[in-house]
């Protein structure tokens, strides 16, 4: 009966999809490219704006390629996963010195490009060139576990090789860009995560799933260990109208983003533990430093840590002859232009630094 699946969802996607974005339809690799990297782990909802916030900004490849690093890392801001920007600058730079500022043209070629895997090869493959490449997103891997009724957890490698064997297998061949379409939004729109339509569903006689009343349980997933829990305390230390900042340059979360003077704990801080910490103390001496303020806790989740803190705000009344190693001081105009993790910028929005 599976068999059926790929007539049913062309169909569906002529007469019923309806599903809207910006990048829907387009040809142009490197706008397929650009929208697939802003949206990996990325839900549609937020990515489209920064997807046409680079559009505007990079139009092409060159333009991208000869941006400065950190006006592109300032324009990813508050997307998250860095990496992929740090993918998206040195594939633009790879583009214009192997390919001469074009997209290659075949799926192994697309694949060796930096922060490129399987899925977003196919998906560049097909959408821009019509190659006969089956995209395999977490839509798609929903939509054909529960077809198949498959219960096997879906991040194992055995089960993927299944996933995709199927997907290649069902792929319409003659119209790979409009099926990979039409898969992701289906599952996007009617196999959803949550709350399925399966009453309305146009794959309900041939689903498996829900045949077996198994539609909640598929996919399956092993159990994904604790988060890691961190204690960052960000001090905002001001001097005449600048402000102590470093980039981060450890191989860490947020890399080649800028940061206040941070004291790490690993474990939560009182205000008057925070007050007396060495590493604060250390060189910011009583009669020059006023602490004006100490934050509520803030918190932000991250896929594998929770980050949780304080913010504290220093005056140094007088000027310091040396500031800690990688820090430096920055006037106002200089702090709205880096690039900040979204934990601090939200705070220094709030406060109106930026």
């Amino acid at each position: 009966m599976i068999s059926r699946f790929t007539s049913l969802l062309m169909h569906w996607n002529r007469h019923e999809n309806t599903r809207k974005m910006p990048w829907k339809g387009e040809k142009d690799p490197y706008r397929i490219w650009l929208s697939e990297i802003i949206l990996q782990q990325t839900r549609v909802e937020q990515g489209w704006e920064y997807y046409e916030r680079f559009i505007r900004r990079y139009p092409t490849i060159a333009d991208l390629a000869q941006a400065p690093e950190q006006e592109v890392f300032k324009l990813w801001e508050g997307l998250g996963y860095y990496s992929r920007c740090r993918n998206l600058i040195h594939t633009a730079g790879m583009l214009m010195d192997r390919f001469g500022g074009r997209f290659p043209r075949t799926y192994e070629e697309i694949l060796s490009l930096k922060g490129v895997g399987t899925y977003t090869a196919a998906a560049i493959a097909s959408f821009a060139f019509e190659l006969p490449h089956a995209v395999v997103d977490g839509n798609v891997i929903r939509v054909l576990s529960r077809i198949s009724g498959w219960e096997e957890p879906v991040d194992q490698p055995a089960t993927r090789r299944k996933i995709n064997e199927l997907a290649e297998k069902l792929l319409d061949r003659t119209h790979p860009s409009a099926y990979n379409q039409a898969m992701m939004d289906f599952g996007a729109t009617v196999c959803k995560p949550q709350n399925p339509l399966c009453a309305s569903c146009p794959m309900q006689a041939i689903c498996e799933a829900y045949r077996l009343g198994k539609v909640t349980r598929i996919p399956l997933k092993t159990v994904k260990p604790a988060k890691k829990s961190r204690w960052f305390y960000y001090c905002l230390v001001s001097a005449g109208g600048k402000f102590l900042v470093r980039e981060r340059t450890s191989r860490d979360i947020w890399k080649n983003l800028h940061e206040l003077f941070l004291v790490e704990s690993d474990q939560a801080l009182t205000d008057t533990a925070i007050r007396k910490h060495p590493s604060i103390r250390s060189w910011l001496t009583a009669e020059h430093t006023v602490i004006d303020e100490i934050s509520t806790l803030r918190s932000q989740q991250l896929t594998h840590q929770h980050i949780r803190g304080k913010f504290i705000r220093i005056n140094v009344k007088k000027s310091m002859r040396e500031v800690p190693e990688g820090y430096r001081w920055v006037g106002r105009k200089e702090l709205k232009q880096l690039a900040f993790p979204k934990y601090i910028i939200s705070y220094l929005e709030e406060n109106r630094y930026i």
